[in-house]
């Protein structure tokens, strides 16, 4: 049974790390794993994404408030286009990600592919486009490599911040728009394990585990979707590149020598 510090702590792990470009599957399935919690998978981590969704609708609710009033904007749109390659990537291979999200097999070497990545992004020149000139070519090489972090610890922020400097954004930018395209891919996600729980797939844990992993879940993802983007605007990348790569090695070496 899940206990309430349990909750609490894997809370603050997906608060943070949905929006720290390190990778908060990758990191949900080390802390299951370090409680033993193998298998309080599906509803757990359907209540957490709950909380960091309450989070990103919260720091953007202007943003949403401006799209209810006019649902057919150019922001609007923008936002489709991104969601379009994670929504195809995810029906069509959904059951092959499921099982290697519970196996862990690949997850070091994830690590490792999210830090070169996050490397060698940082050494791009700065870019110059705000929000008004992003265009839906950019929204589609964004939402691209937002898809490829279906892999378990392919971090989704990190890859859709690193294809945004790439295609020019300016550093706060690319955090901005990152994380604002990342609402309607954690709603789906949601909607598709909440679809799964319906069909039977929940486990036994407490109402109030539940809250409290939410609630801490929506307070830390909030404090980091608006840390993140004050940082990225001044601070490099590469200290999270360092992290995910000590982070990597070190799940590989242990099971490579059977104590993982």
């Amino acid at each position: 049974m899940l206990s309430k510090l349990e909750a609490l702590i894997l809370g603050i792990i997906q608060g943070l790390t949905e929006f720290l470009p390190i990778s908060s599957t990758g990191h949900l399935y080390l802390g299951r794993n370090l409680f033993g919690l193998q298998e309080a998978g599906l509803l757990l981590d359907t209540m957490l994404h709950i909380g960091t969704l309450l989070a990103v609708f919260v720091f953007y609710k202007d943003e949403f408030v401006k799209i209810i009033k006019n649902p057919f904007s150019k922001l609007t749109f923008l936002l489709i286009v991104g969601t379009i390659p994670a929504v195809v990537i995810g029906l069509l291979f959904k059951d092959y990600f499921e099982e290697i999200s519970k196996t862990g097999t690949t997850i070091g070497w994830e690590f490792l592919v999210t830090g070169l990545f996050l490397w060698i992004a940082d050494s791009a020149k700065n870019g110059y486009k705000k929000m008004d000139d992003i265009s839906y070519t950019d929204a589609l090489i964004i939402g691209s490599f937002q898809a490829a972090a279906i892999f378990p610890a392919i971090s989704r922020s990190g890859f859709t911040i690193v294809a945004a400097l790439w295609r020019k954004l300016d550093r706060e930018t690319a955090a901005y728009f990152s994380f604002l395209l990342s609402t309607p891919a954690i709603a789906g996600a949601v909607v598709l394990q909440s679809l799964d729980l319906v069909g039977g797939a929940g486990e036994q844990i407490s109402l109030s585990a539940l809250l409290v992993g939410i609630a801490s879940s929506a307070l830390f993802g909030y404090f980091a979707v608006k840390w993140m983007i004050g940082f990225l605007k001044k601070r490099s990348l590469k200290p999270f590149a360092i992290y995910v790569w000590v982070l990597g090695f070190a799940v590989l070496f242990f099971q490579f020598t059977g104590k993982f």
